[in-house]
């Protein structure tokens, strides 16, 4: 089973132009949609959160069911969810506004124990920013990584949520030896600062970064590049594109029995290259449709 840790909420998406469109809600957040992706490919997958008891907490809770996802990790709680507003430039591309505030999630707790089947956890987004939250995920990260299991980190960085940027590059490069797997898109790698090389020093066996559409590259601690082209397709949104990209990278790996630090050194040239053209070929897809809408395993073909 692979776990995804972090917050569930809701996209208000714009259905037209101006600062007055009106705004459809779509089920989201980095997390939710790495997990949800991860069902639709068919990887047994859980989710690890805190959701609201209101009506969009039980649509998310929902959502994840439908994609075959296991919630009986996911916390409840009395609070609203938390909301994201989107907008989307002429090129597809989506930034947001976020309504934060004595929200469900960001009252999660670290649980005692992880499934027992357990072969990853993925991190990432907003949940690592909201305290009391953010700490709660981050003893997870440290106490997965512990007891040998494969971890996933994508910061996702969300800037206008975070009131201190330079503390929190100082604890992103704190994670890092907790981390198996690092994934940057290029705008989260210029703002975090650093290079593949100098993370690669810090912990991760191998570091993944996306290109938009000019593709993804891996960089392994051996030194290794392996670059890949993305796919070409008609854009309507980017949402969700770079959780796809974590959900095929982790279902990938674990379909190569490659979810371990070792394992991702020993996987080579064709390895990497199957691996990153999949889950380019995944993001596109969920590229071609609006909101997060990540494909299904009979939508992408053997890996």
């Amino acid at each position: 089973m692979i776990v995804v840790a972090g917050e569930a909420l809701i996209d208000l998406v714009p259905q037209g132009t101006g600062a007055l469109a009106g705004l459809k809600p779509a089920l989201g957040g980095g997390p939710y949609n790495t997990a949800v992706a991860l069902g639709r490919l068919g990887s047994p997958a859980a989710f690890c959160s805190r959701t609201s008891r209101d009506a969009f907490g039980e649509a998310l809770l929902d959502g994840l069911r439908e994609a075959g996802v296991d919630v009986s990790a996911v916390q409840r709680g009395a609070e609203p969810t938390t909301l994201a507003v989107a907008t989307i430039d002429g090129n597809g591309s989506a930034a947001y506004s976020f309504y934060v505030e004595g929200t469900a999630d960001r009252l999660f707790a670290a649980p005692d124990a992880l499934p027992a089947e357990t072969r990853a956890v993925s991190f990432g987004t907003c949940s690592l920013v909201l305290e009391p939250g953010a700490t709660a995920y981050e003893t997870l990260l440290r106490t997965a990584a512990a007891q040998g299991v494969f971890t996933a980190l994508d910061p996702n960085i969300r800037a206008g949520l975070i009131p201190d940027a330079d503390a929190y590059r100082a604890r992103f490069w704190s994670w890092l030896p907790s981390v198996s797997l690092l994934k940057l898109s290029e705008e989260d790698a210029l703002w975090l600062g650093g290079s593949p090389r100098e993370w690669l020093a810090a912990g991760p066996a191998a570091v993944v970064i996306t290109h938009g559409s000019d593709g993804l590259s891996a960089f392994t601690r051996g030194g290794a590049v392996y670059p890949v082209p993305g796919e070409k397709v008609d854009v309507v949104d980017t949402i969700g594109a770079g959780d796809t990209v974590n959900a095929a990278l982790l279902h990938g790996l674990a379909a190569q029995d490659a979810l371990s630090s070792e394992a991702l050194l020993g996987l080579g040239a064709d390895g990497w290259t199957r691996l990153l053209r999949f889950a380019a070929r995944a993001a596109a897809i969920t590229c071609s449709r609006a909101g997060a809408e990540p494909p299904y395993a009979s939508e992408l073909g053997v890996l």
